[in-house]
């Protein structure tokens, strides 16, 4: 399914005349140089090819992705590119010592190259045989050409050929008909049916790499593979990919496109140890935009760093709420349409593989709906104007990692399930909840987002507290573990006004007890609250606040309860978050009027 999903999106974008991703023969290389040659063969000079690019507030420069001829398979062993390749292949030198291995590289590359192109009657083709005839790796360090680039030419940079500084040679008509011509009449003798097209065809043993997935080994992972007898199939021993048979053509299609997507910074999440990509049945590239701005919460990429746009964030939620209400999107429904298929995929690393963590199709539609409902789960009263009325899936891990802790990255596990459950509209993982109260009762930080995911657990996991599950502050409420909430805040409110500018308030002292067990801790608060409205100018208005509270709660019937469970835990701090928001917000008001 994943591959199918994977070969169609190919086939979509191959199609598309203003696409340019690879096509069948060819792959894309990110190249730094070329090599500039003469109709005799000769290195005339070295041409840098890298571009400028954005990272954070730099520009600085890359090298240039290349479409470029894929004789596919590539392995850890000595194995020549195509008109493409490091200094170990074009020139037979490296920085590692490695004189043989690098002589071995160099001799594939020229036994390649003068095999496939001495039978082409073109000038450039025999310019290229001319080069790896003549080239003398003995003195390739002290070829003049080589000297001004040297440091960098050794570090691994990728070179393609370019003729008297006109033609790229690979890109050269006839070498590319007859490259194509070579691929599509390549022998093979296992011949079966492919498990993604249906039809029988080549079968590829060894698939290739796919890069971009974070966490991954730098030459990319394997996403079909198999390491050990226990995955094969019966009298498939060590036949690697024929236990599960994809064609060439499907493998090329898939890997293509995935490594595309994971090229695409601007279109994919990494949460935990799990990179996300995510595409639509179709070749616009306003479903990926618009669906990467909405789970971001309005946040786009700047380069290497994400920056929240607010403006943005309120333009795609108003579109978002429209097909979400069923109600027509204007001129908008001319620009996409919401019963697109649309498909996100997890992948994380798994030492020199690839493991998919989840794979998920359905309507553009459906996914914008079942997101629309994660916000409206979230939304509460802010505490600050500045806190944003939405905040990405990233925001919201961060919540769960200490602030101290060297790992920023939440635990993997959790960060998939939490993104499964946003985008299937299914429970929260309780690891996700679990992982906030801890936080909150480590930290005393009783924050907008914390609070944010608190009510969105509980309204999501539990129909006991609909009641409290507000935007703001309920006062009709009798539930007693939001009634408890509401008055540690009004307790600690007494303090501060019994001591302003107070550095350390009982919040910091008392909160995780009160939360956790009331009744060890609420008389004693309710005593030392006495003192502290005797001594602050306005204590009868903290006297009344307290007064009414505790009308609410059943002081015949064990009004401090010994002990709160984790979910009522959860409603106590939505309580004091109401009634704390609710206090400030009548002092700002006050001194406005003033």
């Amino acid at each position: 399914m994943i591959l199918q999903s994977l070969v169609k999106y190919y086939e979509i974008l191959a199609n598309d005349k203003d696409n340019n991703i690879p096509k069948l023969g060819y792959s894309k290389a990110n190249v730094s140089y070329a090599v500039n040659l003469s109709l005799e063969g000769e290195l005339l000079n070295i041409i840098p090819l890298k571009i400028g690019a954005q990272r954070g507030k730099k520009i600085v420069e890359v090298p240039q992705s290349m479409e470029v001829p894929d004789l596919g398979g590539k392995t850890s062993g000595v194995k020549s590119n195509f008109l493409w390749g490091n200094s170990n292949y074009f020139f037979g030198i490296d920085n590692k010592g490695k004189i043989k291995r690098s002589k071995e590289c160099f001799e594939a590359f020229k036994q390649l190259h003068t095999r496939f192109l001495q039978d082409i009657n073109n000038a450039t083709a025999k310019a290229v045989v001319k080069f790896v005839s003549n080239w003398n790796i003995d003195k390739a360090m002290e070829h003049p050409a080589l000297k001004d680039y040297l440091d960098e030419i050794l570090t691994g940079a990728n070179f393609v050929f370019k003729l008297n500084g006109g033609e790229f040679v690979h890109q050269n008509k006839e070498i590319r008909q007859a490259w194509e011509r070579y691929k599509s009449n390549v022998d093979n003798l296992n011949v079966m049916q492919c498990l993604v097209t249906g039809k029988e065809s080549s079968i590829v043993k060894v698939h290739p790499k796919i890069s971009g997935v974070r966490g991954a080994l730098s030459v990319g992972g394997s996403l079909v593979s198999f390491n050990e007898r226990a995955y094969e199939s019966y009298g498939r021993e060590k036949e690697q990919g024929l236990n599960a048979p994809v064609s060439e053509y499907a493998t090329f299609a898939y890997t293509t496109v995935l490594n595309f997507l994971l090229a695409d910074s601007s279109h994919k999440l990494n949460l935990g140890d799990a990179t996300i990509i995510f595409w639509a049945e179709s070749p616009k590239k306003i479903y990926p935009d618009l669906m990467s701005l909405y789970i971001n919460g309005g946040e786009v990429s700047n380069g290497e760093n994400s920056v929240h746009d607010e403006l943005a964030a309120r333009e795609i939620k108003s579109i978002f709420e429209k097909i979400t209400q069923g109600k027509p999107i204007g001129e908008l429904s001319d620009v996409f349409d919401e019963k697109t298929n649309f498909h996100i995929l997890a992948i994380s690393p798994n030492a020199a593989r690839l493991a998919v963590r989840f794979y998920i199709s359905n309507s553009f539609g459906e996914f914008v709906k079942k997101i629309g409902k994660h916000y409206e789960d979230l939304r509460i009263e802010k505490q600050y104007p500045t806190d944003p009325d939405t905040f990405s899936v990233w925001r919201l891990l961060n919540e769960t990692v200490s602030p101290t802790s060297k790992d920023k990255a939440a635990t993997p596990l959790m960060a998939g399930a939490a993104l499964k459950a946003i985008i299937t509209d299914t429970p929260y993982p309780a690891g996700l909840y679990n992982a906030i109260m801890l936080r909150i009762k480590a930290e005393k930080d009783i924050s907008y987002y914390k609070v944010s995911i608190i009510k969105a657990y509980l309204s999501r996991n539990t129909k006991k507290f609909e009641e409290v599950l507000t935007m703001a502050l309920n006062e009709q409420s009798e539930n007693s573990a939001y009634i408890l909430g509401r008055l540690f805040a009004v307790l600690e409110k007494a303090q501060q006004d019994a001591n302003p500018g107070i550095n350390t308030t009982i919040k910091d002292r008392y909160f995780t007890s009160a939360c956790a067990t009331p009744a060890s801790v609420f008389p004693v608060l309710l005593r030392l609250s006495q003192h502290h409205i005797s001594k602050a100018d306005y204590g009868y208005a903290s006297d009344k606040r307290i007064a009414d509270i505790l009308d609410k709660l059943a002081m015949e019937k064990n009004p401090f309860p010994a002990n709160l469970s984790l979910e009522e835990q959860g409603v106590f701090i939505l309580g004091y978050y109401h009634q704390k928001n609710a206090l400030y917000q009548k002092n700002n008001k006050k001194s406005e009027e003033k």
